[in-house]
């Protein structure tokens, strides 16, 4: 049993060592006005993006793409960053995805993963699930579930592939 654990433990540490180093993948996604987007291509000139997976019936969710809308446009001004939020609401509640933004008056760029295809691909097994990707298209961090204060990890992230 202690073999197997230890064995376990390399594994998972060598997993996610690899994960740091791995690319968004290439899935088309839609735009709350319909415009398809290749989510592998969107570029932001050599700075940093935020991938944040959320719902709609989630929470924690939407606590924290709230609060980092408080912060976003300085946010952005420092750091030049790019948050992009993907709702993994599924068909039957991918309705409520447009007016809830538009509520909360986001400058995100929303896009729909109605069929969980993206949320597949980068193994997000629960929301919120938050990826930094540096300007080279590289995960290099990412951050599961919310609590009040985990928007400034996330800040103090940005700012190291800032540059």
């Amino acid at each position: 049993m202690k073999l197997f654990i230890t064995l376990l433990s390399f594994v998972l540490i060598g997993w996610g060592a690899t994960a740091q180093n791995k690319k968004v993948p290439s899935i088309k996604l839609k735009t709350i006005d319909g415009k398809v987007v290749d989510i592998s291509k969107i570029d932001n000139n050599g700075k940093p993006i935020v991938i944040s997976f959320w719902a709609t019936w989630c929470k924690p969710c939407k606590a924290e793409l709230n609060t980092i809308a408080e912060e976003y446009e300085d946010w952005v001004e420092e750091t030049g960053v790019k948050l992009i939020a993907v709702s993994i609401d599924n068909a039957r509640s991918t309705g409520r995805v447009e007016p809830y933004i538009n509520g909360q008056g986001w400058e995100y760029l929303v896009l729909l993963d109605p069929n969980g295809e993206l949320k597949r691909a980068m193994n997000v097994n629960n929301v919120p699930h938050t990826f930094l990707i540096d300007g080279k298209g590289n995960i290099v961090w990412n951050h599961n579930n919310y609590s009040a204060g985990d928007e400034e990890e996330l800040y103090e992230q940005i700012k190291k592939y800032a540059h």
